[in-house]
């Protein structure tokens, strides 16, 4: 009878056992995935190089094509001389000429240039107008040289805006 009575116990603690495992098994299948996880992180992500950082660019450009929204040359008289200058650059004569245009505007380029990269790289750029030009959509940015707080020439802007 003794037997009996210890064979039923053990049957009745056989799913509970059961149970015990299947948490632990979870947890430990829990863990694995956690720690695989963690390791899929990329050291740049989680590391810096000491006095390794980004550049900052910054450069004085033109846009031009604005259709009538970019700066009254009376209220930025920076972006008339920009443009004489520009233009004499380029071979044309502008003096005792008055521009009149609106279709033009005076703007700071800015842009973060990240450590190690290669010649030719492309980067995004931020275009801000410098005098009171409504909209600078559609236009187009001339040539501009942006350089580092080296004062050297690190990229150039240029393109649709």
């Amino acid at each position: 009878m003794t037997l009996n009575l210890v064979h039923k116990v053990a049957k009745q603690l056989f799913p509970a056992r059961r149970i015990i495992a299947s948490f632990f098994l979870a947890a430990g299948l829990l863990v694995l995935q956690t720690a695989h996880v963690e390791a899929a992180s990329r050291v740049k992500d989680i590391a810096e190089f000491e006095g390794i950082r980004d550049n900052i660019l910054v450069g004085y450009g033109v846009v031009v094509g604005l259709n009538g929204t970019g700066d009254s040359l009376k209220n930025s008289p920076f972006t008339e001389q920009s443009l004489e200058s520009m233009l004499e650059r380029l071979g044309v004569n502008t003096s005792g000429q008055t521009l009149k245009t609106k279709n033009s505007a005076a703007v700071i380029v800015t842009a973060t240039l990240p450590p190690f990269q290669r010649q030719g790289t492309k980067i995004d750029v931020v275009v801000s107008s410098l005098g009171d030009a409504t909209n600078l959509t559609g236009g187009t940015l001339v040539v501009t040289p942006l350089l580092a707080a080296d004062g050297e020439v690190y990229a150039v802007a240029q393109g649709t805006l």
